[in-house]
Parts: C-alpha cells; sequence; structure tokens
C-alpha cells in the first residue's frame, strides 16, 4: 500500500511561525505565553481551511513543552513533544462535537476533567465544531467552562460562531481568523513545489489560489490533484482543464472586441465559450471579474486588489490604458443586471448575447466624451466692436420672414423658451431680437401658463372631481360610501361626512390617494381634508322602519332603493321570487 501522505497533513504547520495568515492570533498567543496569562478557555472562529485546529493543536504542544525556545515555541524533542507527534499524548484531547453532540458525550468530558494530568502541567481539551452541540450539552457544559481546575485548558473551534448560545461565548477569549490570501496561498504553494521538486507556473499557482476561496486546506487538496494530473510541471492550461475555469484569454479578446465594436466576434467568441461546456452565468460572472480588474488597473494606489501574476498584470495594465472609466462602469452594471436577472430568463444564451451587445454598443448609446459644446446666452449683451473700429459688429440676428414680408411666428418650443425668459425678468427679454407678433405669442403663452396653475378651489369644482374620482372606483362599495357622502368647504378645510362607520372605513382607504388627485387638479396645494361620520340619517331610517314584517316584494324593493346593482342582478340572472 503506498505511504503518500496529502499535502494538507505532510505540511501541516508544527509551529506559530508556519502558520500561513494568521499572523496576528500567532502573535498574541506567543505574548500570553511570554507573560504566562493564558486563558481557561479560548474559541477560535473563522472560515474553513484556515488553521483553527491547526494552532489549536500547536497551542497545546506549546503548553506542555518542557523545554520552550526563546520565540515560545515547542522544542519537538523532549517526551511531552515526542508524545504529541506520535498522537500518543494522554494531556490533550479531542472531541469532535459534529459526532459527539449529546449530554452524555460533554458529562463523560467533565469526568476527564476531574483527573489531573500524568505529565507536564495541563490538560488541553480540544473541541471541534463546538456549534454542532446541543443546547442541553452546552448547558452541561457551563459550569465546567466557567470553573476549571487550575490545569484544564479548553479550546473550542467552530466556523460558526452565530449558533454558540451567549453564556459560552462570555466565558472564551475568541480569536477571529482571516480568510488567507491568494497571495500568502502562492507563497505557500511555491516553498511546497521547492520541497517536492515541482517547477511551477505562478499564474497556475495564483488559479489554485483563487479556486480556494480562502481556504488552504481546499488550496493543498486542488493542488494535489493537479500534481495527479500533471506530475512534476504545473502549467497554467494543465490547471484551467483540470478546474474547468474559463481561460483568461476568452476575457482579454472579448473586452478587445467590446472596445472595437466587433458584434459578430463578440457573439463567435460566447458560441466557443459555449461550445466548451461552461455555462453562461458562469461566464458572466467572470466577465464581470475581468472588467472590475481593468478598473483596479486604471490607478496606481489599486494595484494592490489585483490578485493575479506579474504575466497578467501587465496585460491587465496595457487593457486598461485603452478602455475608458465610463464604458468599464456601464459595462459591469450590464453585467451585474444581467446576472441578477439570469435565473429568470427564458432563453438565457439570448439573455446573455443582449448584454454582450448593449456592451458592444456603449459608445452609441451614451454621449462620447469629449469638449462640451458651447451655448449662446441671449441674456448677455453683444460683445462691442474694437475701439479702432476696424471691423464692424456682427449683425444681430433677425426673425425669419415669409414671402409677404411679416415676421414667421415662432414654433412652441420657441414660445415657451421666450415666455420663460420673459417670466424671469422683461429686461432679460428685451435683449431678444424679435418681432412685436412674436412678441405677443410668447406673452400669451406665459399668460396661459400662470392662469393653468391658478388656484381651482371651489366646492362646485370638488363635487366634479369628488364624483369622477368616485366613478373610477372597481369596488361598488367604496363607491356608493363616496358617492353618498357630504361635502362642505370651508377656506381650505373639506370636511367630508359620511353615515356610517363602514361606510368611513371605505373612504378612509382612499384618502391618500383621493387628496393628492384633489390638490392635483385642483392647482390647491393647501387643501385639507377631514372625516366626519354622522349616523343621525340612518336612525332615521331605522325609526321610520315600519313595524309590520315587509313581505318578500317589499324586501326587494327596499334593496333596489338601496342598491341600483340589485335590480340589474335580478334582471340579469331573470330571478324570481319565491311567493
Amino acid at each position: 500500500m503506498s505511504n503518500f501522505i496529502v499535502s494538507a497533513r505532510k505540511y501541516r504547520p508544527q509551529r506559530f511561525e508556519d502558520v500561513v495568515g494568521q499572523q496576528h492570533v500567532a502573535g498574541t498567543l506567543k505574548n500570553a505565553l511570554a507573560t504566562d496569562h493564558v486563558a481557561h478557555a479560548f474559541l477560535f472562529t473563522g472560515p474553513r481551511g484556515v488553521g483553527k485546529t491547526t494552532c489549536a493543536r500547536i497551542l497545546a504542544k506549546i503548553l506542555n513543552c518542557e523545554n520552550r525556545t526563546k520565540d515560545y515555541e515547542a522544542c519537538n524533542e523532549c517526551a511531552s513533544c515526542k508524545s504529541f507527534n506520535e498522537n500518543a499524548s494522554f494531556n490533550i484531547i479531542e472531541l469532535d462535537a459534529a459526532s459527539n453532540n449529546s449530554v452524555e458525550h460533554i458529562r463523560a468530558l467533565t469526568e476527564q476533567v476531574r483527573f489531573q494530568p500524568q505529565q507536564g502541567r495541563y490538560k488541553v481539551f480540544i473541541i471541534d465544531e463546538v456549534h454542532m452541540l446541543s443546547n442541553q450539552a452546552f448547558n452541561a457544559f457551563l459550569k465546567t467552562l466557567e470553573e476549571p481546575p487550575p490545569y484544564a485548558i479548553f479550546i473550542l473551534a467552530t466556523t460558526e460562531k452565530h449558533k454558540i448560545i451567549p453564556t459560552i461565548l462570555s466565558r472564551c477569549q475568541i480569536f477571529d481568523f482571516r480568510r488567507i490570501t491568494v497571495a500568502d496561498m502562492v507563497l505557500h504553494l511555491k516553498e511546497i513545489c521547492r520541497k517536492e521538486g515541482i517547477e511551477a507556473e505562478e499564474d497556475a499557482l495564483h488559479i489554485i489560489g483563487q479556486k480556494a476561496d480562502g481556504a488552504l486546506r481546499d488550496a493543498l487538496s486542488i493542488f494535489d490533484r493537479i500534481i495527479s494530473f500533471s506530475g512534476k510541471k504545473v502549467r497554467y492550461e494543465d490547471v484551467i482543464e483540470n478546474l474547468n475555469v474559463l481561460d483568461y484569454d476568452y476575457y482579454f479578446q472579448i473586452t478587445d472586441a467590446l472596445l472595437a465594436e466587433d458584434a459578430p466576434a463578440i457573439l463567435n467568441l460566447f458560441d466557443q465559450i459555449l461550445r466548451k461546456g461552461f455555462e453562461a452565468d458562469i461566464f458572466i460572472g467572470g466577465l464581470a471579474e475581468h472588467l472590475r480588474n481593468i478598473l483596479v488597473c486604471k490607478d496606481a494606489t489599486t494595484l494592490d486588489l489585483l490578485e493575479v501574476g506579474e504575466s497578467l498584470r501587465e496585460r491587465y495594465r496595457k487593457q486598461a490604458s485603452l478602455a475608458p472609466s465610463s464604458f468599464l462602469l456601464t459595462a459591469l452594471n450590464l453585467c451585474n443586471d444581467c446576472d441578477i436577472n439570469f435565473k429568470m430568463a427564458r432563453n438565457k444564451r439570448l439573455h446573455v448575447e443582449m448584454a454582450l451587445l448593449k456592451m458592444c454598443y456603449i459608445h452609441r448609446a451614451t454621449p462620447a466624451a469629449g469638449p462640451e459644446k458651447k451655448t449662446i446666452d441671449v441674456t448677455k449683451t453683444p460683445p462691442q466692436p474694437p475701439a479702432n473700429g476696424n471691423s464692424a459688429p456682427p449683425p444681430a440676428p433677425q426673425p425669419v420672414k415669409t414671402a409677404n414680408g411679416n415676421a414667421m411666428p415662432l414654433d412652441r418650443s420657441e414660445m415657451i423658451a421666450l415666455a420663460s425668459g420673459i417670466r424671469q425678468g422683461m429686461k432679460k427679454a428685451e435683449s431678444i431680437p424679435l418681432s412685436l407678433d412674436a412678441y405677443d405669442q410668447a406673452v400669451e403663452v406665459e399668460e396661459a401658463h400662470k392662469a393653468s396653475l391658478q388656484s381651482r378651489l371651489s366646492l362646485e369644482n370638488i363635487k366634479t372631481e369628488w364624483a369622477a374620482y368616485a366613478q373610477s372606483m372597481e369596488s361598488n362599495l367604496v363607491r356608493m360610501a363616496l358617492t353618498n357622502a357630504d361635502l362642505r368647504l370651508d377656506a381650505h378645510l373639506l370636511t367630508v361626512t359620511v353615515r356610517s362607520a363602514i361606510d368611513r372605513s371605505h373612504v378612509q382607504g382612499e384618502t391618500t390617494r383621493l387628496l393628492d388627485t384633489l390638490r392635483h387638479r385642483l392647482h390647491d396645494m393647501s387643501l385639507k381634508f377631514e372625516l366626519v361620520v354622522d349616523d343621525t340619517k340612518a336612525r332615521e331610517q331605522v325609526i321610520a322602519r315600519p313595524q309590520r314584517a315587509l313581505t318578500t316584494k317589499e324586501k326587494l324593493d327596499r334593496l333596489k332603493t338601496t342598491n341600483p346593482m340589485v335590480e340589474e342582478l335580478v334582471k340579469r340572472f331573470d330571478l324570481k321570487l319565491d311567493e
């Protein structure tokens, strides 16, 4: 049988200085060891594969080391370190809470806390995936975690801190582990390649680091897979083929075609991508990432945000010099909209192709950046001729005349423009050389504009608009409640009187829309609304009701009087009275 050991185990850090990307945690724990301020309970939390359990084991190993180094690392030579390296230490107890999450398992653990360590100073309990414990198990663990014996230290590790009850969190020192950056992963993979005698391209290692998504353990697992595929030489082409990653070159070609407005080339490239088996949503997400990388290359201060190799970095710089920022921002917005609406699209290929074509013609859809067009301000005084009198002043613009010599009337847009000038002041309008007829037309437009803005607030107009609004209602009950309401206007206060609480609820539901409609139609924003219930008419109807029982025909006649729709219902369905 093969003695192969996966890289995640073979190159698991044995010292704090070997831990990748967690210097803040390692430094704090070393300082605690140096000052002998080691807490009795720790909680290591963070994403998967970032070194939580590894740091817990290193800390447990150092705590029982008999000959710590000057930088407070384990010596790896004493009996405690050797037993730890051979997984034979009785002072370090690991528990997987994912499969041991009941009260009985925690009680068995607390029973072991009672016994002192046989060798060394501390008995360390490492509980992995602690968030998987049940509430009953957490409660059983509380007292022991709060007041353990002086030789007991608990190290809890979890990826989901929010699932741990607050009483447990308050008893632990919490260390938040960060996602490992692509740059740190690439350096670690380079070191492993050096030790293993593997030749690897930097771009290939960057792809592995990006695919790992912040988890070093995932990066090492991917690395082992690539080694099994390509042997001692790791090439960029092998990595993208094995990991099913779309080549950067496609994105560079797509962007070049977008900048050149070459729609056929874009559609052909997208067809090639689909034929290779890549999903359209994966492509559009990758294109958005590519455009984002180009955008961060536009400024030297954001170059550190680009997580690619040096050769690709140079290609990004060249393409960034050709792509305007306005184009990149608009294209990113289109990619985002395409990604959001992708799931709802029935023809997904056409959905992405339409987004690509929109990006292709961005410059035609929006005005190109350039010098602003100069506009002539008619309110300014024309420039005066020079003092020497060599050049004559430019002729004043004259109105266009018809064949009979009369000034041609202005069109509506010109009249409105002139009317706005009149509205701002007569002096501004005097500088416009127009005929008297044209000026009269502009004055009439302005007067009509002012008349249209005058208040039309009156009880008659309110009743007209109220009736029109009532007829637009789909609900018969709301329509009848609005129609039967009594209106009274006092200055700017409209009092609406209804006959019952039910009518009030129907009218109240339309109050906001109705008041906005009246204000808009009557050109008076000061109109206010008051709703009153007056049930005297309803009581009068009850008092006037005859004491004898009504016949069926009398009941029907009364229903017809109350609601005219009843008669239409009888006619439509040809209903007959049951005598």
